[in-house]
């Protein structure tokens, strides 16, 4: 998206602690050698990863945005969730919203949101609930997919198959965050249904309705989604879930949870749990049978075509890098 029109040098840093001190000496190296060239600095998420782009930044005039994604906007240390439970982290993130040039969220309830689906779980959430005194221009920049990839072949589905994408959720707070706690009770109250879990090969179920799969390009993951009839995002918290419009594109009903902006992404083309309770969620699932799913099938698609495209999201993005 962005090489269309721009020269693109991209860095990453790294998700182990031990080895973050080396990391951040070879960021430091990368990012005085490309400093004569540089022109801006886009970042992913906030974190340890964004502080040197930011001290870079200041110091040398350059203009330093930040793509705000999820867990740089949330707090939830009751299921050990989200960048301000980590004291060091915290300072890191707050640091760099509070001294970079411009924040893009990808949903809005990531700016502010009174957080309701899980009632165990803190409230107030968002940048401006956890930043104080934040006064950095914000900008939400929803994300965009391409139907030329992701696409419904109007083929006939496995009847009531359910599909998810969750990475890491053989960790047990990354399984209560992407709701799998929920998705094993359906399967075992649904045994007829079938439930496919994508992602984590190392997560294991001895329900017999329940596939787990590891990792999968990208055109594997498209065929499962045009397969299955239900895509389920059941996350305790998500900002913008990709997979979930992606599987809208490719033909499957959404069932999700009232989190982020998974309920803009929905819409009528599904079905929102407002709460997290297995009762009402069984509820939804009694109703499936008498639902009319071929309208809902082809609403998922035609809702993500029409409010979330590449082209929607590249024309936004390169107007605001330009």
């Amino acid at each position: 998206m962005l090489r269309s029109n721009f020269q693109v040098k991209h860095l990453t840093l790294t998700d182990n602690p031990y080895f973050l001190p080396l990391a951040l000496i070879i960021q430091t190296i990368q990012l005085l050698f490309w400093l004569p060239a540089t022109k801006k600095y886009l970042c992913f998420f906030s974190g340890y990863h964004t502080v040197l782009p930011v001290v870079f930044g200041k110091l040398f005039g350059k203009e330093v945005i930040i793509q705000c994604g999820g867990t740089d906007a949330v707090n939830l240390p009751e299921i050990n969730y989200g960048n301000y439970r980590k004291k060091w982290l915290k300072m890191a993130t707050i640091f760099s919203f509070k001294h970079c040039s411009l924040i893009v969220p990808v949903a809005k309830s990531l700016v502010k949101s009174n957080y309701t689906y899980d009632q165990s779980l803190t409230s107030r959430q968002g940048l401006l609930n956890l930043v104080p005194g934040l006064k950095t221009p914000i900008i939400v920049i929803h994300n965009g997919f391409d139907p030329t990839f992701w696409f419904d072949k109007g083929n006939e589905k496995r009847p009531f198959s359910f599909i998810t994408v969750a990475t890491g959720i053989s960790k047990q707070n990354r399984a209560l965050v992407k709701g799998i706690d929920l998705l094993l009770k359906l399967a075992k109250s649904f045994p007829k249904y079938t439930f496919t879990i994508v992602g984590d090969e190392k997560f294991q179920s001895e329900l017999p309705n329940i596939t787990t799969i590891g990792s999968l390009p990208q055109e594997k993951i498209r065929s499962l989604f045009q397969e299955s009839q239900f895509y389920l995002q059941l996350s305790s918290s998500e900002g913008f879930p990709n997979a979930l419009a992606e599987g809208m594109l490719c033909g499957c009903i959404p069932i999700g949870s009232a989190v982020g902006e998974i309920p803009e992404i929905i819409g009528d083309s599904g079905f929102v749990l407002a709460k997290k309770e297995i009762t009402e969620l069984q509820e939804i699932f009694h109703r499936l049978p008498t639902t009319d799913l071929t309208k809902l099938r082809s609403a998922a698609s035609n809702r993500i075509r029409s409010r979330f495209s590449y082209q929607k999201r590249k024309k936004k993005l390169l107007k605001l890098l330009r």
